[in-house]
């Protein structure tokens, strides 16, 4: 499949929050197509994404780390310790985009510094510089207004493999409920005009869903990496599926 084309498949992906290692890793293993470990909002620390990069097994998903703000520091580290890929909140422009992309790849591609990783994968694996990556290297978030009236020329920056919408805060940005957001799909619409703009330019288009229904929503309008639930969702429902098991609920 082309990147950033519509898709009855998407990548479906749980967005981890808890910042507990042995528990992502375990996540990791259980047939998702990724995993995104949240320093900005959620629990992961520098200490944690070490943890939790450098100790997963061979056949874990891929791994993305969204650092806690555009900043070549946080996004080198993160890199470091072993990510296949960084999604860089708050990316409104192309200057943004241009700046996440330097500190994601090395010269000449960007300015990123060269270290050996502290984990257990290669300098260049997945995310290298080596061309087109199966693994987003860099994906930059739409999720402010600026950032929607820009989306063809951010993802048409060199470099930028994913654009990825974080569906809460740009419905708080452009003054919608979160649920009309989703729901609204056409080519008029806000995330009609970002799954265009990534098609057009040949990459992928990510988003935020949390539950399996809004994941459905964003599937059917053409995104195709989809962060279907979360750590913290996860644990409830498997309790609910023990108790119909015990107790022979349909």
């Amino acid at each position: 499949m082309t990147p950033g084309t519509p898709s009855s498949d998407p990548l479906l992906g749980l967005w981890a929050t808890l910042g507990e290692p042995r528990l992502t890793g375990e996540l990791a293993r259980s047939g998702l197509g990724w995993v995104g470990l949240d320093a900005q909002h959620g629990h992961f620390d520098d200490r944690s994404l070490r943890d939790t990069l450098g100790h997963r097994s061979a056949d874990a998903a891929p791994m993305l780390v969204r650092v806690a703000a555009n900043d070549a520091a946080l996004i080198g580290r993160a890199l470091d310790a072993g990510a296949d890929g960084v999604v860089v909140p708050l990316v409104s422009s192309v200057a943004d985009a241009e700046a996440a992309v330097a500190a994601s790849r090395y010269p000449p591609h960007g300015a990123r510094s060269w270290g050996p990783l502290q984990g257990s994968r290669p300098a260049y694996g997945p995310g290298s510089d080596g061309g087109p990556h199966d693994v987003p290297l860099c994906a930059v978030m739409v999720e402010t207004a600026d950032a929607l009236d820009a989306v063809e020329e951010i993802a048409s920056v060199p470099g930028v493999d994913m654009v990825f919408v974080g569906p809460f805060d740009l419905s708080l940005a452009l003054g919608l409920d979160v649920e009309d957001l989703l729901a609204a799909t056409g080519d008029g619409t806000p995330l009609g005009r970002i799954v265009r703009a990534c098609r057009n330019a040949g990459i992928l288009a990510g988003a935020y869903a949390g539950t399996p229904g809004r994941a459905v929503l964003l599937a059917g309008a053409g995104f195709s990496w989809i962060a279907a639930t979360t750590d913290t969702a996860l644990l409830p429902f498997g309790v609910e599926a023990v108790r119909r098991q015990v107790h022979g609920d349909a």
